[in-house]
């Protein structure tokens, strides 16, 4: 499993130019399943997340987490992350979980979020989304387990 954070002062969702899920400062995560992963592995990805010391303390250092700064937590499924990249001209999608089971998944990672902290937003899952974020700093990281 995989996801790219990125730290950001607000974001948002759209599909079919409805926004579906909005955030002020917090975390935009792309999450990306593969054929191994769990919800286990999803626990221990979300609470990664949520735990990740990516905001400034009150002298600058990257010290807090989002929880800490009253942040939310923007989830977007991406099967995209997944892809093999390291050969040829197009991306190899066969590391993707298939769709049915990442969508379930994909929910019950969600539920998993919610359990664990009540400022979660999400995108629609298998939708043509439109994701507008404005990144701070810019802070990104690519976070995988196992």
């Amino acid at each position: 499993m995989k996801a790219v954070i990125q730290r950001v002062k607000q974001a948002s969702v759209s599909v079919e130019g409805k926004i579906i899920g909005e955030i002020e400062q917090g975390i935009l995560a792309y999450i990306g399943l593969g054929h191994e992963d769990t919800f286990e592995t999803a626990k221990k990805l979300v609470d990664k997340i949520l735990t990740y010391r990516i905001f400034a303390n009150e002298v600058g250092k990257l010290d807090k987490n989002v929880q800490e700064v009253g942040g939310g937590l923007l989830l977007v499924s991406q099967f995209t992350l997944m892809a093999k990249t390291n050969k040829g001209r197009r991306p190899d999608f066969a590391p993707a979980m298939p769709p049915n089971d990442a969508e379930v998944l994909f929910a019950e990672l969600v539920q998993y979020a919610q359990t664990q902290y009540s400022q979660i937003k999400t995108g629609e899952f298998g939708a043509d989304m439109q994701v507008m974020a404005l990144n701070d700093g810019p802070i990104n990281f690519i976070l995988e387990v196992v």
